[in-house]
Parts: structure tokens; sequence; C-alpha cells
């Protein structure tokens, strides 16, 4: 592609023909053969395409495991077992899927951090980073509904944990619950509908996602420098300089993935849900799958509050909110240097971020009681001053460092720098 123009050029009738009516292959090669890529991507550009792979890996093994499925609260639990037991392959897939969605989030959040490092959310990237951010809220309800379906004890107990918090909400609240729950209280009704939902989803995602694909063809890749193309030397054709090093990094994340699966595929689930769900037997720390504990500290941080007053509300409000946020940041952070490569303050603060998240789903997994709930107010109060107070202020104080004056100056030096090191 040169100049915006398509350089594809049928070779045969067929082609001709196909091109004249539906020009797909004129697509695919524009978008994924001669489109123009930084020439300096590292590999924590490569998690796009690892979610590409991951979610229709979630999609494919869910559509089967949904054949085998029971939605119903009698025969749910068995239903699972059954799966990993009975069928043919059955304990592949399951563990596919269950594995899959924990490396899927893993993926999801080394992305959004290198988008938050190299400031890929700036102009003109505004709706891709929103986009993103609505990926990421349709994965975490459709993970959500996910973990009700095996119908054990902590699928039982979260989903009416996580429920019941609806109920905080002025005039709507007990409406909002019962719409999900389908009655007053997780049963039947629940399980059918968040079934339901969990199948539709992933496919509502898939679309965004399709979006998200476009939004970024249109306004081009951001790349470690933060620098916008200025000639033909900045960059490389997608084909074959971005495919095989995307290549490369799926079947390393597909190898970790791949040892979970056949070593140790039941790791990142809790026990208690190796359970059949028992409504009069609650779990003694009733706590969500690991990719929403930083959300469910910053929930009880702001919950279950030391004093007289305990806001169940502003927990809810907390937990939406530490989401809602990421939607702000194109226009929170007021610096005009993108990456934090050139940003020494910022990149300070950007780690300490990155630590507090961590912390953060350390204490979710620990009860709500002492000094954890301190923490969990502490690390929560980071969280969101790192988004309102530091982005904002960082962008009027902070001096940068000198901009390379283009993508290809910024790959010679640290070439002329690497090789004047000499040899160890």
């Amino acid at each position: 592609m040169i100049g915006g123009r398509s350089t594809y050029t049928p070779r045969t009738g067929f082609e001709r023909w196909l091109d004249a009516r539906l020009p797909l292959p004129r697509l695919v090669y524009d978008s994924f053969i001669v489109y123009p890529v930084p020439r300096n991507l590292n590999y924590a550009y490569t998690f796009g395409g690892i979610l590409t792979v991951m979610l229709v890996s979630q999609i494919l093994t869910g559509v089967v495991l949904a054949m085998h499925y029971a939605p119903d609260t009698t025969l749910a639990f068995n239903s699972v077992e059954k799966i990993v037991r009975d069928v043919n392959s059955g304990w592949l897939l399951r563990y596919l899927h269950s594995n899959g969605a924990s490396f899927f989030f893993i993926a999801v959040y080394v992305h959004i951090s290198r988008g938050l490092y190299y400031g890929s959310y700036k102009a003109p990237r505004e709706l891709l980073w929103v986009l993103g951010c609505t990926n990421l809220l349709l994965m975490m309800a459709t993970a959500f509904m996910g973990y009700v379906l095996p119908w054990g004890q902590m699928s039982f107990w979260g989903a009416t944990v996580i429920t019941n918090f609806f109920t905080a909400i002025p005039l709507v609240g007990d409406w909002i619950q019962q719409l999900l729950l389908g009655g007053f209280a997780v049963d039947n009704p629940t399980l059918n509908r968040f079934f339901a939902l969990h199948y539709l989803l992933p496919f509502m995602l898939a679309g965004v996602v399709t979006l998200h694909i476009w939004a970024l063809h249109v306004v081009g890749q951001n790349n470690p420098t933060g620098v916008a193309v200025k000639s033909p030397t900045d960059v490389v054709d997608f084909t074959p300089h971005a495919t095989v090093k995307d290549a490369f990094g799926i079947v390393i994340f597909l190898l970790v993935l791949a040892y979970f699966v056949f070593y140790i595929p039941n790791y990142l689930g809790h026990p208690d849900n190796y359970t059949n769900a028992d409504s009069l037997k609650t779990p003694a720390h009733i706590v969500p799958e690991w990719y929403f504990l930083p959300f469910y500290a910053i929930l009880r941080a702001v919950t279950f509050n030391i004093g007289p007053i305990n806001s169940k509300l502003g927990g809810v409000l907390a937990m939406f909110g530490s989401i809602a946020v990421l939607y702000l940041v194109p226009w929170l952070d007021t610096a005009k240097v993108r990456s934090a490569v050139y940003r020494p303050w910022y990149r300070l603060f950007f780690w300490l971020f990155v630590a507090n998240a961590l912390f953060l789903g350390w204490l979710g997994s620990r009860p709500a009681e002492g000094a954890y709930v301190i923490l969990s107010q502490l690390a929560t109060l980071y969280y969101f001053a790192f988004f309102i107070i530091v982005m904002p202020m960082l962008g009027l104080i902070e001096t940068p460092r000198r901009l390379p004056n283009s993508i290809t100056e910024a790959v010679l030096e640290k070439r002329v720098s690497g090789s004047s090191r000499g040899p160890d």
C-alpha cells in the first residue's frame, strides 16, 4: 500500500472476478501483507496477536463445551464432570477453556500496560483506546458469568455476593439484581441467564475487536518512541517482519499455556469450586477468580470502612469507577510526549502503579479484616491518584528527555550504542 492506495494486483481470472465483486483478497493483502508498521516494534506489541488467537480459541472450545453442558442446577456440576471424564478429549477442551480464560486476562493486562507505558491512547488513537476498554468490560462480564456455570461452591457464592452489591444502587438496585438473577436468589433462572449471556457476549466481543483492529489500521500503529512515522524508512511491511515476531510470541505464550493445561490444569482454580454448590454451606472466604482480585480489593476497601460508616454503594462505585477511569486516560494525560521511555518521572510512577495493582490482587485474596482493610484503602487511593492526579500533574511539571527526530534515528542510535559497547 502506497500513500493509502492499494498495490494489490489480481493474478488470475478468478481473482479479478472476485476482486470486482468482493475484494476480500485485496483487504487481506493491504491489511496483513504490505501494511506498514514501525520498524522498532518490540515483543510487547505481540500481545495484540496473542489476544486474537486466544479469543478464537475460547470461542471454539466454548462452543464445543456448550454442546455437552446442561444449564440446570441439578445437572450442571455433574455435566462438567462428565465432560472431563467421559467425553472424548473433553478434559482437554475444558482445561483449555478454563486456563485459557486466565491466560486471556494475562495477555490483556500486559496489552493495557504496554498502552499506558508507551502512550498508545494519545491522539489520534483515543477511539482505539476506548474500544479496547470496551473489550475489557465485555471480557470481564463474560468471564464472571462463565465462572458461575460449573456450579461449584465458589461459583454459587461468588455470584450471590457480587449480584448482591447491585442492591446498593438507589431506586433501581433491587430491580437490576432481580433481572440478573431471574428471581430473589441465585437459582436455576440465574444459571440459564448466565449461560445464555456467556454464549452471546464472546460474539459481541469479537465484533468490538474487529472495530478495534479497524481503528488501529486507520490511525496506524504506535511505537516505543512515540514518534510519528515521517518517512518510508521508518516502516516495514507487516509480512514478514511483524508476522514472524508475532508468531514467535504466540508460540511461546501457547507453550506456557500448554504447560498449565497438561501438567497443572487446576492450579489457577479455587479448591472450593470442585465441590457441588450448596446454599446451606458458606465457604470460609468467598473470592472471585484471580484476575478479578484487584477490583474485588477496591470494592471491599470502600465497602468495609473502619468506623461508623459502611458504604456498600461507595464500594460499587469505586469498583466500576476503577474501570471507568480507564476510558478517560486519553484526556487525563496532559503530557506532550507519548512514551515513558522519554519521561523519567512518569516511568517511575507507572512501575509503582503496576506494583500497586499486583498488591491489590494479593489483598483481594486476603480476608477483609485488620491491616488488610487499611492497606487495601491505601492501594485503592494510589490506583485512582495515578490517573486523576499523577497523569495531569506530570504533564505540566515533568521535563522529558530529548526525543529522536524519527523512528529511524532512534533505531540507528540504539544500534550504534549497542555496538560501541563491544564484546563482553
